[in-house]
């Protein structure tokens, strides 16, 4: 019986690791003469490895991520961002989550 628990705990414990990223920050041009400030926003994007090997929206995340908080904020453009990524892993696939963050830019 102990034999069976420590089993099923090591696969629990395979099935459901995860790890995330220092968040980096990345240089932006700064808000312009015609531009306004929208506020902090937030945008995030998933992308999964099936079987290690099928990628699916594995290429397109960051650009998802950005736009979706550009949208979300209703701007034109991110200044001042950051990005993020947390990784997790089950039994046939590799998740991958993508996160921006930044300063929302608009038209004045």
């Amino acid at each position: 019986m102990k034999l069976a628990c420590i089993v099923l705990g090591v696969c629990l414990l395979m099935t459901t690791v995860a790890c995330q990223s220092a968040p980096v920050k990345l240089p932006s041009a700064s808000i312009g003469p015609n531009e306004k400030s929208l506020g902090q926003t937030e945008g995030s994007s998933t992308g999964i490895m099936l079987f290690g090997f099928i990628p699916i929206i594995q290429n397109t995340r960051f650009e998802n991520a950005y736009t979706q908080a550009v949208q979300k904020a209703g701007g034109t453009r991110l200044t001042d961002i950051t990005i993020s990524e947390q990784w997790f892993w089950a039994l046939v696939l590799n998740g991958y989550i993508f996160t921006v963050q930044g300063t929302a830019v608009g038209n004045k």
